[in-house]
């Protein structure tokens, strides 16, 4: 049986001062709250063997920031198989959207644990426009890897 897939939209756009910027989100829920290194995620979700990964990654955006995907050429940054064994898909798109505007999804959760109630957070709690070198200190681990392969897809965009 195939294990956990997920899948993703990383924006990105120009800065004035000709970097490269993206939109993460600080993941919700009471394990996160108070971190910030290594505790924001691209706006991603799993997916079942009945879903591609594009729909699921359009889909997940959607349902996680409350916005349309914007219009823009998908590019593929590939799949990276995460220490949980999962396997993330991500694809950018170069746009921009303001994060103020964004309506976060939610999920339901027993908290505390072993106390029966149930809860409901944010998925993502916070979503902001970071530098790839902030954006790389704030995402978890395994996500990092998709920032680098951007990065690559930008240099060989200038030329």
């Amino acid at each position: 049986m195939p294990g956990k897939r997920s899948a993703g939209l990383l924006l990105f756009r120009n800065a004035d001062d000709g970097s490269t910027e993206v939109l993460i989100g600080h993941m919700g829920g009471p394990f996160w709250a108070g971190r910030d290194t290594a505790s924001w995620s691209i706006p991603k979700g799993e997916y079942e063997p009945d879903e591609t990964p594009e729909a699921a990654a359009r889909r997940e955006f959607t349902e996680e920031l409350g916005l349309p995907v914007p219009p823009g050429e998908l590019v593929p940054l590939g799949e990276s198989r995460q220490a949980s064994g999962k396997i993330v898909t991500i694809w950018a798109i170069e746009a921009d959207l303001d994060p103020a505007l964004a309506q976060f999804g939610t999920f339901t959760m027993e908290w505390p644990r072993g106390s029966g109630v149930q809860r409901d957070f944010p998925e993502i709690d916070e979503a902001a426009w970071c530098t790839t070198a902030n954006a790389y200190e704030r995402l978890v681990t395994g996500q990092r890897v998709f920032l680098e392969r951007l990065a690559r897809h930008v240099e060989e965009r200038r030329g």
